[in-house]
């Protein structure tokens, strides 16, 4: 159905799924007000996240390091990866 990632990426901008990449470091968390008065006041509202990979060597060195993007993949089994 995609021819690659940028369409795969910009279909679902365009249906309203995902937001725009934006740089965690630099620009933050998107968060709605609701959520941003949550997070002041102490609360810690959950705030899904994908990260890109430039490459197949950064996916690997990440998951190396973050344990979080391999035991909460749902996706791990049902990949040609093993």
């Amino acid at each position: 159905m995609f021819t690659d990632f940028n369409a795969w990426l910009k279909s679902g901008m365009d249906n309203g799924w995902i937001s725009p990449p934006v740089c965690y470091t630099h620009d933050g968390i998107p968060m709605s007000i609701t959520e941003d008065a949550e997070f002041t006041d102490g609360s810690d509202p959950c705030i899904h996240i994908i990260r890109c990979y430039e490459d197949a060597e950064q996916k690997e060195q990440i998951e190396a390091n973050s344990f979080q993007t391999v035991y909460r993949n749902p996706f791990r089994y049902n990949t040609d990866e093993g």
